[in-house]
């Protein structure tokens, strides 16, 4: 019993290491004598009262190498990294970090103010911040104070 056990246990790890190895295999492109990693940038993204913050991770990328565009409710990157250069004999290099072009499309929800949108790119970092509308921002509605109503008197 324990050693089927142990067997299937065993089959689900192989299984798992070649679901990683192709994810992080090189892709191939009809005609291509070489490989072109392709990727996509994680991202995370946060709340506040004033805006909807997205920071995407892309060491090595710079800004020369980015695109950012909006188009309708949805926020694109595009660019590509380098590989270094000089970092050592082509046929003695070994890469574990994606190269490449990458994309990555954000659906963006309804109350943004797209128009003001903020971009900085910082140590690999792209923060972008999206203010909300001035119609969804929270806002404190003030409560006033009145005269008691005086009961009516039945007929």
């Amino acid at each position: 019993m324990f050693a089927r056990m142990f067997e299937e246990l065993e089959q689900l790890r192989r299984s798992m290491d070649r679901l990683f190895e192709q994810s992080l295999a090189p892709r191939w492109s009809a005609g291509q004598t070489t490989s072109e990693w392709t990727f996509t940038p994680p991202v995370e993204t946060g709340w506040t009262d004033e805006s909807l913050n997205l920071r995407f991770i892309l060491p090595g990328v710079t800004e020369k190498d980015l695109n950012l565009s909006i188009q309708g409710n949805q926020l694109e990157i595009r660019g590509e990294r380098k590989p270094p250069e000089n970092f050592g004999r082509e046929d003695a290099v070994w890469h574990a970090i994606p190269y490449g072009k990458f994309e990555r499309t954000v659906d963006l929800p309804n109350g943004l103010n797209l128009d003001a949108l903020e971009a900085r790119l910082h140590d690999g970092v792209l923060d972008v911040r999206i203010p909300l509308a001035a119609e969804v921002k929270p806002r404190r509605i003030q409560i006033q104070v009145g005269e008691e109503r005086k009961q009516l008197a039945a007929a």
